[in-house]
């Protein structure tokens, strides 16, 4: 059964950091492209962060470019979020999502909340 499984959410005051992990079973990760995604109250799911599956090509949404990084580690089959430099809208859960071009509308992890405030 697929499983993505997000952790490393919580709650944070301004500029601080927080590491967020996603672990992945079930499929063959090495050959998918991982994102991080998230979502606040009453707003859309927006893309925030995303990585070919050999690790060799990333992206980021212009809001968080130079304070987050994505990593993966496919001997893990685990894809990281670092975040630093948090600010307060920055607040959303964070959902982890997998996909290729057979499995274009990917898997879905069920999210991990992540609270920036003071």
């Amino acid at each position: 059964q697929v499983q993505l499984v997000e952790s490393g959410g919580g709650w944070v005051q301004p500029g601080g950091s927080l590491t967020l992990s996603c672990a992945a079973s079930g499929f063959t990760f090495s050959s998918f492209a991982m994102s991080w995604y998230r979502q606040a109250p009453g707003k859309e799911r927006d893309l925030v962060a995303s990585i070919s599956s050999t690790g060799g090509s990333t992206s980021y949404r212009d809001s968080v470019k130079g304070r987050f990084t994505i990593t993966r580690d496919n001997t893990k089959n685990t894809v990281y979020l670092q975040m630093n430099s948090l600010k307060p809208e920055d607040t959303a859960v964070y959902y982890c999502n997998a996909r290729n071009g057979y499995y274009p509308r990917g898997y879905w992890g069920q999210g991990t909340q992540v609270t920036v405030s003071s």
